[in-house]
């Protein structure tokens, strides 16, 4: 199993919305930076991504699970760029913001300080469990 982060704006797509969608899910589309299209392309049935609210919030808000591997999203009518399906698993008990992250040491190395534009990014498992641990999870 690998571990994932997937920023979405509160207002496009929420945790909230996600919760909505119930077991079917919902496709996780619209990704058009080419190393985010990539990282899609390498996730598993049963991988776990936590769900970040990006631009209002700024902060982890939950944990989605990985229900369908890649396919061509729908979305894109250049046929490039693919999505996957998602399921909701559950929110965080305290949402962990950014600067929260920034501030631990041992999290300075993730792509979301590193590279802040991109949508879908790889987590380490020690992060993930740290990440965890302060979202009282």
């Amino acid at each position: 199993m690998k571990y994932w982060l997937l920023k979405s704006e509160p207002d496009v797509w929420s945790i909230n919305q996600q919760k909505k969608a119930g077991v079917k899910g919902a496709p996780w589309d619209g990704v058009r930076n080419y190393q985010a299209a990539k990282n899609l392309k390498s996730m598993k049935k049963g991988d776990l991504c936590f769900f970040y609210h990006s631009n209002i919030g700024k902060e982890i808000v939950g944990i989605v699970e990985v229900i369908k591997e890649f396919y061509l999203d729908k979305t894109d009518q250049s046929g490039r760029f693919v999505a996957v399906t998602v399921k909701f698993k559950n929110k965080l008990l305290k949402p962990v913001t950014l600067e929260e992250i920034k501030k631990n040491k041992h999290l300075s190395h993730l792509a979301l300080i590193k590279q802040s534009r991109l949508s879908v990014m790889p987590i380490d498992y020690k992060s993930w469990r740290i990440i965890n641990k302060i979202g009282n999870i």
